[in-house]
Order: structure tokens, then C-alpha cells, then sequence
């Protein structure tokens, strides 16, 4: 007879339950959020266990790859799943999710999610670090201009050049404001000290990586957005067609029917908010900055006067996914027009 695992994983304490075949509970125990300890009391059951699921989360990974390393079929179940079936249930504990979970593994209704290389999270760390040292760098500058206009002093319009300087120029001969803006720009200069350093180690990771600098010879992808889908996708090869790109990061139409109510609009938004954020910027790129003309500008312009350029925006990312997955798997470059695929056709 088989059994499956189920863990519900918390910061200091895991709740794990182990069921048989048909579903009745064989074990139940809480072990230490620890990959050696969770090791220790599979081996000790003394019977194998087919499976064991955990739910996807930060925590989760480190878990999952400890399990996997020490040969047990452990699997990522995907969150938004387990949150669904889970719900059902009236009362809620750390122990009755673990059950939940176990039966999830026993039926075989769940959906898996890729586990990322340690490389990969390892790069993925560097990019949300960067990404939020940037954030609170205009959150300051937000809240100094907030401060300033609470006594009629208004920035107007700066560059982040002059920013600093009009700041002071309007703070002057006011001593509590010169003392609050001069502390909030002590901050400011540090946090661009750090994240000036972030930023130049992501460009050189982007420069040393072949995958990275093919990806980029798409226009409007930048190492940021070649880095953030490379990191993402992370094996191209778990992605059998190159289509399922845009339902994978949540930017294909959503839809909600029930009885008669039909109602088609917006995108998924489902996966990774990154990656759909990046591709997003590089179609605005594209469609709004980039003076060089291609066929993929082409199509997105034509696809504007259908649609509007809102949507348009949105099925260009999506097509910009599509298209930076292929030339991953193929290994090529973009070709700007139809006559250079023509060539690399033939």
C-alpha cells in the first residue's frame, strides 16, 4: 500500500500528515522547519512514501530541495491551488492544512510548481534587493516633496539631477525644514550608494551571460528584463510551447462564466508579477520610444488600431514572452524583418 505526505510549512514548526491509499491518516507530527529533520523522520517511518507535497512559498524551496537531493519525490504545489481547496473548510489550523494537503498529493488534484535552480534564486534575491532599494529611494523623494508642500514650498518640475538642490533652495532660512530635508537626503545618498552597487552586479552577471546578451537583441528588452524572464523561465526545456509563455505570467484574457453571465476582460495576472511587469515596460518601450522600425513594432501598431494601445501593449508583451523563449530554445537572434526569417528559413 502507498502513502502520501502532506506538509504544511511555518517558520519554526512544519505540521506533516501522512495518509494511505484510501485516504485514512497514518501519521500526523510536527517537525522542524529544517530539510535534515523533515529527512530524518521519513526514514524513520519505516515504510516509503510515494510523495510529499509542500505549498509553494519562499521557505518551501529550500525544503523541497533537501527532500529531492535525499532521493524522495517531493513536488511545489501551486499556491493559488491549494488556497482554493482549502478554503472549504470551516476551521483552519496549521494541522487540518497538512491534512488537506496530503489528500491533494493522494488524489493527484494539484499543480506543480518548477523549483528554481539555487542560481537562479540566488539572482532573483539581487533583483527584488535592488528593486526595493529603488522603491524607497521615491519614497523619500515622495515624502520630501510631501513635506515641503505642507508649508506652500513647491517642488515643481526637477530632474533627478536638480532634485537635491531645489529641495535645499526652497528649505533655506527654515531651520526645522533644512534640519528634516538634509536628514532625508543622508538617506537618500546612501540608499543610491547601495543600490548603484545592486544595479552594476546585475550588469555584470548580464554581460558575462550568452543567454542574457541573445535575449537583449530584442527591441526594448534591457538587462533587466532579460535577466528578470531568464531567472523566471529558468529551464526553457520545462516549457513545452513556446504559447504557453503568456498564460504561464498571467497576461492572457481572463474570463468568468456562470448561468448567463459571460464576462471576458482584463488579463489573469496569475504567476510571477516581475516577469509580466518587465515584458509589460519593454512593449511600452517599443511601441513608444524605440525609433528603429521592425516587424514586431509593426504588428503591435496594427494590433493599437484595433484595439488601442492599451491592449495593444498587453498582446505585445505577451508576444515579446513568446518570442524570447523561442530564441532561448533555438539559440538565435531576433530578426528584425520578415525577409531575415526568410533567410534563416531557407
Amino acid at each position: 500500500m502507498e502513502h502520501y505526505a502532506g506538509i504544511d510549512v511555518s517558520l519554526e514548526l512544519s505540521s506533516v500528515c501522512i495518509v494511505d491509499t484510501k485516504g485514512k491518516i497514518v501519521r500526523e507530527a510536527k517537525i522542524a522547519s529544517d530539510p535534515d529533520a523533515l529527512i530524518a523522520f521519513f526514514k524513520r517511518l519505516g515504510f516509503p512514501v510515494a510523495r510529499i507535497g509542500l505549498e509553494a512559498g519562499p521557505l518551501s524551496q529550500w525544503l523541497y530541495a533537501g527532500l529531492a537531493q535525499a532521493g524522495f519525490e517531493a513536488v511545489l504545489l501551486e499556491t493559488r491551488h491549494v488556497k482554493a481547496v482549502l478554503s472549504a473548510m470551516t476551521v483552519k489550523t496549521d494541522r487540518k492544512d497538512a491534512r488537506g494537503i496530503a489528500q491533494l498529493i493522494r488524489m493527484g488534484w494539484f499543480r506543480s510548481v518548477h523549483c528554481k535552480s539555487l542560481g537562479s534564486q540566488e539572482v532573483r534575491a539581487l533583483l527584488v534587493a535592488r528593486k526595493q532599494l529603488l522603491g524607497k529611494l521615491g519614497d523619500i523623494e515622495l515624502s520630501i516633496r510631501g513635506i515641503l508642500r505642507g508649508f506652500g514650498l513647491k517642488m515643481g518640475v526637477v530632474t533627478r539631477r536638480r532634485f537635491e538642490e531645489r529641495a535645499r533652495e526652497l528649505s533655506t532660512g527654515q531651520a526645522m525644514l533644512e534640519t528634516v530635508v538634509g536628514a532625508m537626503f543622508v538617506a537618500r545618498a546612501a540608499l543610491q550608494t547601495e543600490y548603484g552597487k545592486l544595479h552594476k552586479t546585475m550588469l555584470a552577471i548580464v554581460h558575462d551571460d550568452k543567454v542574457c546578451l541573445r535575449l537583449m537583441t530584442v527591441p526594448g528588452v534591457g538587462p533587466v528584463v532579460a535577466i528578470t524572464f531568464k531567472t523566471a523561465v529558468d529551464d526553457p526545456a520545462r516549457i513545452s510551447k513556446s504559447n504557453a509563455v503568456g498564460p504561464l505570467f498571467g497576461l492572457t484574457p481572463k474570463k468568468y462564466q456562470s448561468g448567463e453571465t459571460d464576462v471576458t476582460g482584463g488579463i489573469t495576472r496569475v504567476g510571477d508579477t516581475m516577469v509580466r511587469t518587465a515584458v509589460y515596460e519593454a512593449a511600452n518601450i517599443l511601441l513608444s520610444r524605440m525609433t528603429r522600425f521592425s516587424a514586431l513594432k509593426r504588428w503591435g501598431m496594427e494590433v493599437a488600431k484595433r484595439r488601442g494601445l492599451k491592449r495593444a501593449k498587453v498582446a505585445l508583451a505577451r508576444k515579446i514572452g513568446v518570442i524570447l523563449h523561442r530564441m532561448w530554445i533555438d539559440g538565435t537572434d531576433f530578426r528584425w524583418t520578415k525577409a531575415e526569417r526568410g533567410v534563416a528559413a531557407s
